[in-house]
């Protein structure tokens, strides 16, 4: 069973939590904190299987390729990085804004653009990169990989 594409906003996520230092690869393993930095997710990756899982919440409940996954592959090489985009939302703190906003992910994504913005990003460069993340991402394929790890609980 393959993946649903991201939300937007993951690659925003998956770029802030590079920006920030929070992914720790390790061969086909990672770490990933969330940007509270009390929790820890895993990101698993099979390549012979062309299979990945992580156990953040949108992963989990929802079925998409959450920002674990997106920011593992983007270390790993496997879709586009670009230091810079990823500058531009170093230090945002997903948690309280999704939290602010109910988790109205197009409300989130207004919001960190204004940010995006105010800090100086070019947000059409931004644009036409997010959209060859997302293209990447289905080009990718990649089927669930089966794991009971349920997603770590707290703020």
């Amino acid at each position: 069973m393959a993946w649903s594409t991201p939300p937007a906003i993951k690659i925003y996520e998956a770029l802030g939590a590079i920006a920030d230092g929070r992914v720790e690869v390790d061969g086909n393993t990672a770490k990933v904190y969330s940007s509270s930095g009390n929790k820890r997710y895993e990101v698993i990756y099979e390549p012979q299987l062309k299979a990945i899982t992580s156990n953040d919440n949108g992963s989990f409940w929802q079925g998409y390729l959450g920002y674990p996954m997106v920011a593992f592959l983007m270390l790993k090489k496997l879709i586009s990085f670009d230091s810079k985009m990823a500058g531009w939302l170093k230090g945002i703190h997903w948690k309280d804004i999704n939290t602010q906003f109910k988790y109205d992910f197009a409300k989130t994504e207004e919001f960190v653009r204004q940010e995006m913005q105010d800090r100086g990003a070019d947000l059409t460069s931004f644009d036409v990169f997010k959209d060859r993340v997302i293209a990447e991402i289905k080009l990718l394929g990649l089927n669930k990989l089966i794991t009971n790890a349920r997603p770590p609980e707290g703020y």
